[in-house]
């Protein structure tokens, strides 16, 4: 499959070098096609690397992954293209932290909307699915980082669309039965809520391996 990665950080590399190995076809997408660090990564990660400016990212995937940071998600996707972005489905990984000068962490949006929420709504002919913003980029690709069972969460309008991105997270690792639909896309306004939450737990614990481990009733 080609996949289109809007956002060149650690999550949209980690992600990159993940579907890489997995045999799909990837560009990372830059503002600029230009971006000297987006050329050496695809002239270093083989035949099946591209690099790319988010257009053309957008327009080269089946599949679209956002990697951006949230608070400038939409302006990144609006640069990438509602014609490139429609009928397919785009996989939403970003969450909207605001840093204060003092440290302090808020989110932008929050309670009453989402990243997830307005990408949706700015896009409504691309069929967006949240996940995989509420644990750190190496167990995004790797869940055996941390063991036993531990969730990760999905939302989204489109059933399609959640089960093709459910079928792509078990080539990653992690087992069905350990993906959790939380149900349409709002639900990434509780999702995203997580992040600070997850920041304490970082300090607390001073690494970044660790995730949500949800046990019910049987």
């Amino acid at each position: 499959m080609r996949i289109g990665i809007i956002g060149t950080g650690t999550v949209g590399q980690t992600l990159a070098g993940k579907l890489l190995a997995l045999g799909h076809e990837v560009m990372l997408g830059s503002r600029s096609s230009a971006n000297p660090a987006v050329r050496t990564w695809a002239q270093e990660a083989g035949p099946l690397a591209h690099g790319g400016d988010f257009e053309q990212a957008a327009a080269f995937g089946e599949l679209i992954v956002n990697a951006t940071s949230g608070t400038v998600a939409l302006l990144a996707l609006e640069a990438a293209g509602a014609a490139s972005l429609a009928g397919k489905v785009l996989i939403d990984v970003s969450n909207p932290l605001v840093f204060s000068p003092d440290g302090q962490v808020s989110l932008d949006p929050v309670n009453t909307d989402s990243v997830g929420e307005r990408i949706q709504r700015a896009f409504p002919e691309a069929r967006v699915v949240k996940t995989l913003n509420t644990l750190a980029a190496p167990v995004m690709v790797d869940p055996t980082r941390v063991p036993g069972h531990h969730q990760l969460f999905v939302a989204g309008e489109d059933a399609g669309a959640k089960a093709e991105v459910v079928a792509l997270l078990e080539t990653f690792g992690w087992p069905a039965a350990d993906i959790v639909d939380l149900g349409g896309i709002q639900a990434a306004r509780g999702m995203e809520m997580l992040m600070p939450f997850w920041l304490s737990l970082m300090r607390h614990y001073g690494h970044t391996d660790f995730n949500y481990g949800i046990q019910g009733a049987r």
